[in-house]
């Protein structure tokens, strides 16, 4: 458990600042996506084979993962996860080779899923100092960021920024922050009683979160690595607007990530995830059926708002489970909603070199509509 004693809203900054960094280095890598692609020639089932190692590496680590941070505790785990993240990023810059940029994503999943887990685990405990529902607002910082990260790519790519020298000057920023903030982080989460290896698999109370999760993330997964080059090559946007659809999409999410605790309280999980549900297919379809900037672009706004509660809320159900450690628990849903992030973007480039990248966002549309069908569950987790 956390000190008690810790005050709540040092804590909730700092937490809130560790989120926006890891928006931040994975928006700067989504970005430039459709840059590293044409620096290495890949097509589209090259590029989503390539992708697949990002999730491999946050789905391989998953099972200690949330281990790790049991014994070593959240705030330990989370500095040095967030310094490895960044400094990976960069690495992803340097890239000359197919196989470099496989093992360069690999490691940075492994990073990317150690900082997620004890930053989770971290705004568990700081919503339980705070005794109401705060958890939403974390991720919008995290959405809020990877709006930012988009932004500045935009910025980056107008002004021929190589990717090197941008995810250079975001790994500074990310130093610099972590410097600032790492002493308001909460402490004294580490298990006192020996915490065995064991693969973190959700009790069966947690496993419809899981699946809800899963549903959401190959939508999320679609949304990262693939709204650009949907908008490059079935939109046909200039090149100065490539990523607007991204930017658009990671804007929406961080403002319905911001309201998400409200909507909650007034409408309850189940129909929150309903709704959320609803929006991410008419959101995806209405970018399918009308393959234009204006309806691609309406679309990817709803999409937005359509994932931006789901994770949250899942992850907060998780951590407060009675039949798992917090951080276990999270991790343990991560296992299941992660195997979405590992198969849908890949399976995207699939469908898109078998038939038409079109299809491949309809077949997310119908994913993201799981997550409407299984919410009438979602408030039996407790």
């Amino acid at each position: 458990m956390f000190a008690s004693s810790q005050s709540p809203r040092p804590a909730r900054i700092a937490v809130s600042t560790f989120f926006f960094m890891a928006g931040i280095c994975f928006a700067s890598w989504a970005s430039r996506i459709p840059d590293i692609q044409h620096h290495l020639h890949l097509n589209d089932a090259g590029l989503g084979s390539v992708l697949f190692a990002l999730p491999v590496g946050s789905m391989l680590s998953l099972p200690f993962s949330g281990m790790l941070v049991a014994k070593l505790g959240s705030r330990f785990t989370m500095i040095v996860a967030t310094l490895l993240y960044a400094s990976l990023l960069c690495s992803i810059g340097f890239v000359d080779a197919t196989w470099q940029l496989v093992t360069a994503l690999f490691f940075f999943g492994v990073a990317g899923n150690m900082m997620n887990i004890s930053m989770n685990t971290q705004a568990v405990g700081v919503e339980a100092l705070y005794g109401r529902s705060v958890m939403a607002s974390f991720h919008g910082l995290w959405s809020l960021a990877g709006f930012s990260g988009a932004a500045i790519g935009s910025l980056m790519i107008a002004k021929t920024v190589s990717p090197v020298m941008h995810f250079l000057l975001i790994a500074v920023l990310v130093l610099l922050l972590v410097l600032i903030v790492n002493k308001y982080a909460l402490r004294n989460d580490r298990m006192q009683e020996n915490t065995s290896f064991k693969i973190a698999w959700p009790h069966p109370s947690l496993m419809n979160l899981g699946i809800i999760s899963f549903c959401c993330m190959a939508c999320e997964g679609c949304m990262f690595d693939w709204s650009g080059i949907y908008f490059r090559e079935k939109v046909h946007a200039p090149q100065n607007l490539v990523t607007l659809g991204y930017t658009v999409f990671m804007a929406t999410m961080a403002t319905g990530r911001f309201v998400a605790d409200w909507l909650v309280t007034k409408t309850g999980v189940k129909n929150t995830l309903r709704l959320s549900g609803t929006l991410i297919t008419v959101g995806l379809l209405s970018a399918v059926i009308f393959p234009n900037i204006y309806a691609a672009t309406a679309g990817f706004f709803l999409t937005g708002l359509g994932v931006s509660s789901v994770v949250p809320l899942v992850y907060g159900l998780a951590g407060k489970s009675k039949f798992m450690n917090a951080s276990m628990a999270i991790a343990a849903v991560s296992t299941v909603g992660y195997l979405g992030f590992l198969f849908g973007p890949p399976l995207i480039g699939y469908i898109s070199q078998a038939s038409s990248l079109r299809w491949s966002f309809a077949v997310m549309a119908v994913l993201g509509f799981g997550t409407a069908l299984l919410a009438s569950k979602a408030e039996t987790i407790k």
